[in-house]
């Protein structure tokens, strides 16, 4: 009788954890579907331009398209990949090639020692407002062993950064630049931003003067 009797306690308890466990799963279950998702209950709106980079890395780095690097890192880029900025501009260095098509009219002509070249920016404006290009400029730096290039125009096909670029435009802008040929043909090109946010990212493209 001793056994059955300790037998039929052992069950009594089993069943009575079991059915505690199984109302404690219940309740657990219960509360993850009303507990709003960490950092998505604040509704921000992405594109303005009073949102700082640290809510913009919150709330929107996630829902970001384009390519590797967009709006995540500034640095370590490679030409052809994007940058975003928190106000939605987004600028992506196409190209870096040899530039040979001198005007002779304007007395044009290669730079001794040095390799002519022009830099191919895409810039698109996904914010609300017109973008100021002249806010834009490059440092170009040799990336082999060291050197900076220094700042030229050509006319033929130059497209400088210049005017302004309205809220969901595409364009395709320029910018033309001499280095020693002793520093190689690997740059870094980096895209600064005249702003009043000083935490404002400037990106770096990695990539070659082709040509």
């Amino acid at each position: 009788m001793m056994r059955v009797r300790a037998t039929a306690a052992t069950a009594a308890l089993l069943l009575a954890a079991l059915t505690a466990c199984g109302g404690n799963d219940t309740g657990s279950a219960s509360a993850s579907k009303t507990k709003s998702p960490a950092g998505k209950s604040k509704k921000v709106d992405c594109t303005g331009q009073t949102l700082d980079q640290a809510e913009w890395m919150e709330h929107c780095a996630e829902d970001a398209d384009g390519d590797a690097g967009t709006g995540a890192k500034s640095t370590g880029l490679k030409f052809g990949e994007s940058y975003t900025w928190p106000d939605g501009l987004k600028v992506s260095v196409v190209e870096a090639r040899r530039f040979t098509d001198f005007n002779e009219d304007l007395l044009e002509s290669p730079e001794p020692g040095g390799t002519d070249f022009r830099v191919t920016l895409k810039l698109e404006n996904g914010s609300k407002e017109p973008v100021a290009l002249d806010d834009l400029s490059l440092i170009v730096e040799g990336a082999t062993n060291g050197g900076e290039a220094s700042f030229t125009m050509f006319e033929n096909g130059s497209q400088p950064l210049e005017g302004r670029l309205a809220p969901g435009v595409k364009a395709a802008k320029n910018a033309d630049h001499v280095l020693e040929t002793k520093y190689g043909k690997k740059i870094v090109v980096t895209v600064q931003r005249n702003s009043e946010n000083f935490d404002l990212d400037f990106p770096e493209f990695n990539g070659g003067i082709t040509g």
